[in-house]
């Protein structure tokens, strides 16, 4: 008597394929999720860290989404740092920035930034 064998299966071997998407997926997800360059930092004094050396005429500086006023007058941008010049002593006496109407904080990061870089060292920011 004879027995006959079944014919031999070859071994099937797993696919890769569902691994590979998943790997691509986490790959996505996390350059989605990653922040790519350096986070820059402005340095802001509270309104009450240097009130007691306030001297002078005021300088408010009011921040609009649409432009900005110096001690309630409306005045151009690029005249601003010309005319906080004329209202103080040196560059290191006190201005007082305050965001207005919903101003965004780009908005008055720039106005910041260009009083900076006009050389103005006291910016204090208040609500």
């Amino acid at each position: 008597m004879t027995l006959a064998l079944a014919p031999r299966r070859r071994s099937r071997q797993p696919s890769l394929t569902p691994m590979i998407d998943v790997v691509f997926l986490l790959l996505v997800f996390f350059m989605l999720a990653s922040r790519f360059g350096a986070d820059a930092s402005i340095q802001i004094e509270g309104g009450a860290a240097r009130a007691g050396n306030y001297e002078g005429p005021p300088r408010l500086v009011d921040v609009y989404p649409e432009g900005v006023r110096l001690n309630g007058s409306d005045i151009r941008e690029p005249s601003l740092a010309k005319q906080l010049r004329d209202l103080m002593r040196g560059p290191s006496d006190v201005i007082v920035l305050r965001a207005r109407d919903n101003a965004d904080v780009q908005r008055v990061v720039t106005v910041m930034e260009a009083l900076g870089a006009a050389g103005f060292t006291g910016l204090v920011m208040v609500e």
